[in-house]
């Protein structure tokens, strides 16, 4: 039995990508401890791995993040700064054979390195590529505290840039369609096994309806009772249809008005379960969603919200799965007229039909827990 350190940032879209992959690891006998904020406690206590509380600084709770590029990399920096002392806090006493990370946690590099253990990163998300120009405007002075941080700590990769997005081996836990310049990947570090997704809540599919649409932003970007106003119009009592609407935690549903019998309003939904039923999704397109409607072979109406998002919503355009709105123009009617014909066009079926197969067939969940145990050997 080894002793295996997952090291994570308290965000649920950060979290639920490798949660299948942690409980496989203690399900194989592995003591797996999983160092995250107690916000996250009761997503990573089904996995079977203990808990290894780390306070975070990150702006999760009112998703208040600067809109500076750089002013969002020095917050994650600062959380990093002030977490590798907690980090080394515990596992200065029980050190891990084998460290794994979630790409906002990269101080566990900085703790692995000095300790000279290995490790892996888990990315939720697309990885940096051959001709990758990660450098901004006005990162100079952020990345001279970043990498006399690096050096004062014990690292042995002290160049900023290259620890950020350069991790020394890699699990993207991503269908390898959804990565840009996918040909540019150095593959002998980063590997594509797909989405990790494992058992999730059930949900029944509503008798009488011929079709399922689900209507989701994801956890953070949902304060946009406009945007579902507008959906309340386009899909309300149109016959054949139910929706499933997740307006998450900032908006009330009676900020919604009247909300037809065919509509079904909730702050949270379980999300897979649905999309193995759903015949459309509406996402912000999210890397999270945006695998799991590839995985469902679900067609998407992709809505994006911020960062990634713009980016994933012009790939499934490219792999012809998927059209993409702007929030401010996704009017009731340019909504419903992008759903008939997304659901009626049989090439959008046959791409997210191919696409489902060759997301499947890279591995997940079981040859990502191959490939760690390897390391372990």
């Amino acid at each position: 039995m080894s002793h295996i350190a997952m090291c994570g940032v308290p965000a649920v879209s950060h979290v639920l990508p490798s949660l299948d992959l942690i409980r496989e690891l203690v399900l194989r006998g592995h003591r797996v401890t999983y160092a995250n904020g107690t916000t996250v406690a009761d997503l990573i206590a089904p996995t079977g791995a203990t808990l290894v509380p780390i306070e975070s600084t990150l702006p999760i709770a009112d998703n208040d993040w600067p809109d500076n590029p750089i002013g969002a990399m020095r917050v994650f920096l600062d959380d990093n700064i002030q977490a590798l002392p907690q980090l080394h806090a515990y596992y200065d006493f029980d050190p891990a054979d084998l460290y794994l990370y979630d790409i906002g946690c990269y101080a566990a590099r900085a703790l692995a390195e000095s300790q000279g253990q290995p490790i892996v990163q888990l990315s939720p998300t697309y990885v940096a590529w051959e001709d990758f120009a990660g450098t901004l405007p006005g990162a100079d002075g952020f990345g001279t505290v970043f990498s006399d941080w690096l050096a004062f700590n014990g690292a042995t990769t002290t160049n900023w840039e290259t620890f950020m997005g350069r991790p020394s081996r890699a699990l993207a836990l991503i269908p390898r369609a959804m990565q840009p310049f996918a040909n540019q990947v150095d593959e002998q570090a980063v590997t594509f096994v797909g989405p990790c997704l494992g058992p999730r809540e059930s949900w029944t599919r509503p008798h009488g309806d011929d079709k399922v649409l689900l209507v989701s932003l994801g956890s953070a970007y949902t304060r946009q009772p406009e945007f579902y106003r507008q959906c309340v119009a386009a899909f309300g009592n149109r016959r054949g249809w139910h929706a499933v609407l997740q307006i998450g935690k900032y908006v009330d549903r009676t900020e919604l008005g009247a909300i037809p019998p065919n509509i079904d309003v909730q702050p949270w939904v379980p999300q897979l379960a649905i999309l193995e039923h759903a015949d459309a999704f509406i996402t912000h397109a999210g890397m999270g969603s945006s695998s799991e409607a590839l995985w469902t072979a679900t067609p998407v109406i992709a809505v994006p919200q911020a960062v990634d998002q713009f980016t994933n919503a012009d790939k499934l355009v490219e792999l012809g799965v998927g059209r993409r709105l702007d929030a401010a123009s996704a009017t009731a009617q340019i909504l419903w007229q992008t759903l008939e014909e997304l659901t009626g066009n049989a090439s959008v079926l046959a791409h997210s039909a191919q696409l489902r197969a060759e997301a499947r067939a890279e591995g997940g969940t079981a040859r990502a827990a191959d490939i760690l145990e390897a390391i372990l050997l």
